[in-house]
């Protein structure tokens, strides 16, 4: 049996059906007692977070600048944060939003830094 390389066998897997790849990946299981479905699904995000950074974000206010009503509004609409919370967090600062996206995090910032904050992304 001629031994197969590595675009030859993805070549062929192009060909089959959802089933019969099942099939495939059920009797390598079988043969030698791993799911390869788990590694890959397990190695996908491992090669995403290694190009593209943290995936989760959190927004700390360091300084709600000269005005802080409109900051503690933004933070109240962001939050859901009663008033008193709200303004705790302007006056002594900290996380605003924990594990958020990056681009959910740019908006944040922006909005809070037209307000006048001054905004870390850690």
């Amino acid at each position: 049996m001629a031994k197969l390389n590595k675009e030859d066998f993805i070549a062929s897997l192009n060909e089959m059906t959802t089933l019969e790849i099942l099939e495939l990946v059920d009797a390598m299981k079988e043969a030698y007692g791993v799911d390869p479905s788990a590694v890959a699904v397990a190695a996908a995000p491992a090669a995403g977070a290694a190009e593209e950074g943290p995936t989760s974000v959190t927004v700390n206010l360091t300084s709600a600048g000269g005005s802080k009503i409109p900051v503690i509004k933004i933070i109240r609409d962001i939050t859901g944060l009663g008033l008193k919370e709200a303004k705790d967090i302007a006056d002594n600062g900290g996380a605003v939003k924990e594990n958020i996206s990056k681009e959910e995090a740019d908006e944040i910032k922006a909005k809070l830094e037209e307000a006048g904050a001054s905004v870390e992304i850690a």
